[in-house]
């Protein structure tokens, strides 16, 4: 077991290699560079994988769980550290709702309810720039549900990301409508969290960027992920990408109706 570990190791350092060689002759002379964000999500739960992932280098943003046992630890420190920080908002999903923790916002909720436990969690943080869902597969299908998201964050100025669960989320059609600056994910990074699969992932976000010209990823703080990022983050100028923040990733995107936060 412990050496078909080490291999993996050395594939994913092997592959990160040959990326490198093939960007640095990509975009040698190229001077502006397509942009990647990337979002830590999930943090609260797990204290010494949540400040091991605050270290990563650069503008990482992280999303915090509402009500978790080290959700203002992690607050504090996020921003302490010049991180952006996001409200990782719990919604209902189709299934799996008991993962969901709590300060969840339900279908079942009347307006008042759901306004409520959305201000509640919201208070609970100070400096957040955003929120974005998790898990929410069914409730960001709901056209009424996300108005009264959007009501609050329009009232806040702060940005939405769709971590987009569903294919058939109504969330940006909604943001729009309201002017709300929105962003939605491109790619999860860590569904699977064996070193070559991370490292596939970090390959496909890198494509997706130089397609688009911007790409964002989400991620979770497993040590895998944690220590795979930290050497891409490392390096990442010879992948021919740069890291820019949620806040600049907003303003590229939604530039028509950026709000300075």
């Amino acid at each position: 077991m412990h050496s078909y570990s080490t291999l993996m190791k050395y594939n994913y350092i092997f592959l990160f290699f040959l990326l490198s060689l093939f960007s640095t002759l990509t975009y040698s002379e190229q001077t502006s560079l397509p942009s990647i964000s990337i979002i830590i999500d999930d943090l609260g739960y797990k204290q010494k994988e949540d400040i091991l992932a605050l270290s990563l280098p650069g503008p990482i943003a992280y999303a915090i769980l509402p009500h978790a046992p080290y959700t203002k630890e992690v607050a504090i420190i996020a921003s302490r550290n010049g991180k952006e920080i996001l409200l990782h908002q719990p919604m209902q999903a189709l299934e799996n709702n008991d993962l969901l923790g709590p300060g969840a916002l339900t279908l079942n909720m009347t307006e008042k309810e759901f306004v409520k436990t959305l201000e509640t969690n919201i208070n609970i943080m100070s400096n957040i720039i955003g929120i974005n869902n998790h898990m929410g597969s069914l409730l960001t299908r709901h056209p009424g549900h996300m108005q009264w998201l959007m009501n609050v964050l329009k009232k806040n100025k702060y940005i939405y990301i769709d971590s987009l669960t569903s294919t058939n989320s109504v969330a940006g059609e909604i943001a729009g409508k309201n002017k709300i600056p929105f962003l939605k994910r491109d790619i999860f990074l860590d569904n699977k969290t064996d070193f070559e699969y991370i490292t596939k992932k970090i390959f496909e976000l890198i494509a997706i960027a130089k397609k688009e010209g911007t790409a964002l990823a989400i991620a979770h703080p497993h040590f895998n992920t944690i220590e795979i990022l930290s050497k891409f983050l490392q390096d990442i100028d010879k992948y021919g990408v740069k890291l820019i923040g949620i806040k600049s990733l907003t303003k590229i995107r939604n530039n028509e109706y950026y709000i300075d936060i």
